[in-house]
């Protein structure tokens, strides 16, 4: 069973932010579920289903980085180089770069990870852990 079933994120521009979560969330294994102009959503297999709506209040954004809500989403990847790529795929889609793909020695000695930020100022990480005992 999951951990989390669903997210939900209020984005600025719904057609934008599907513009850049459509690459990440596609190259991350999930796929459009629906799309009906008041939502969107993608999910994996049965499992997590992500979400972007319109915001209620019209000029209630960007998010910032730090305020009280969002930090941010880290999804976890199976190698370094798949870090690279989903970063790639990120900027390309129109993420603004927050921290290149780097080592995170703070965190541990094999964590290495990136941070993107949508239009909206939410912000997604890419990252790779291994357990210790994984040489």
């Amino acid at each position: 069973m999951a951990l989390l079933d669903h997210l939900g994120i209020t984005v600025e521009d719904l057609a934008r932010a599907k513009e850049q979560y459509h690459p990440i969330l596609e190259a991350l294994g999930y796929t459009c579920g629906f799309d009906d102009g008041s939502s969107v959503s993608w999910q994996r297999g049965d499992d997590t289903e992500f979400i972007i709506y319109p915001p209620r209040e019209p000029d209630s954004g960007p998010h910032r980085h730090g305020r009280v809500g969002w930090q941010h989403l880290a999804f976890a990847v199976d190698s370094r180089e798949e870090v690279d790529r989903m970063h790639a795929i990120a900027l390309a889609a129109g993420r603004t770069p927050v921290r290149d793909p780097k080592e995170y020695p703070r965190y541990t000695d094999r964590y290495y990870a990136s941070f993107v930020e949508d239009d909206s100022g939410i912000r997604l990480e890419f990252m790779h852990n291994p357990p210790a005992d994984a040489s």
